[in-house]
């Protein structure tokens, strides 16, 4: 047979054939006078297995297990190993599939979202609690980041101090006025008074436990050099003091 037909005849490509021979998965055949390879049988049934593997979702390294001799795994463990594969593959598509169904459920899915669950229902009561501030939709933004990015137990301690001021009146109104405070030092003097108003302000509105213990914050951390440089000179340096104020325990 020639390639054509040998592919034709086994249901795969002239490009696939000569990939798995580039591979060494196929052997090469006797090549007639003209130069032209003259597949066997042999070389059909091969193919065929090949086929067969792959559409079971083995890679080619696993078939070159299977077909080769001294390989070390029989086809049953390799198909054993598949098996077990598939089956926590089956389990993260469900629980993905899981978390699909609850955030089509959810009344309003946020604007930073795919987000958690809990998260979700945070949003909702801050969007009701809190003013549609310029810097409250960066403190989303931050939630968002914690929430995708830190470890449950620390997201879980977080989100739990961030609940507890939307749960306070007090908390809330003062977190309002931070956020105004804040939102007006926009094109402010970074070395004006207002900062230092602004920064009493945020502290006094942000509970302790927001913050790592012992702080993480200082002023080498890159974290917070990364934070501070997506505001305006003036917002930045009143985040920095009240950073500070905070780790003082002023």
């Amino acid at each position: 047979m020639r390639i054509g037909e040998l592919a034709e005849a086994v249901g795969v490509t002239t490009r696939t054939v000569r990939h798995y021979h580039h591979l060494e998965l196929l052997p090469e055949p006797d090549r007639r006078a003209n130069g032209y390879r003259d597949y066997s049988l042999r070389h059909a049934v091969v193919l065929a297995r090949i086929r067969r593997l792959t559409e079971l979702g083995l890679g080619l390294a696993e078939v070159r297990d299977v077909l080769a001799d001294d390989a070390g795994k029989d086809l049953v463990e390799v198909l054993t190993e598949l098996d077990a594969d598939l089956a926590r593959q089956e389990a993260a598509i469900r629980a993905r599939r899981a978390r699909l169904r609850a955030l089509l459920a959810a009344e309003e899915l946020p604007a930073e979202g795919p987000v958690s669950p809990e998260l979700t229902a945070l949003f909702a009561r801050t969007s009701a609690e809190l003013s549609d501030s310029p810097m409250a939709a960066r403190d989303r933004e931050v939630l968002a980041l914690i929430d995708t990015a830190a470890a449950p137990a620390e997201r879980e301690r977080l989100l739990t101090a961030v609940g507890a001021i939307v749960a306070s009146p007090e908390a809330v109104a003062r977190a309002n006025e931070a956020y105004a405070l804040l939102d007006a030092l926009a094109d402010a003097d970074p070395a004006g008074p207002r900062v230092e108003t602004a920064a009493r302000r945020l502290a006094e509105c942000t509970p302790r436990e927001l913050l790592p213990d012992p702080p993480a914050f200082d002023h080498d951390h890159s974290l917070l050099r990364a934070l501070c440089a997506d505001f305006a000179p003036a917002q930045a340096e009143a985040i920095r003091r009240a950073l500070r104020l905070l780790m003082e325990g002023t």
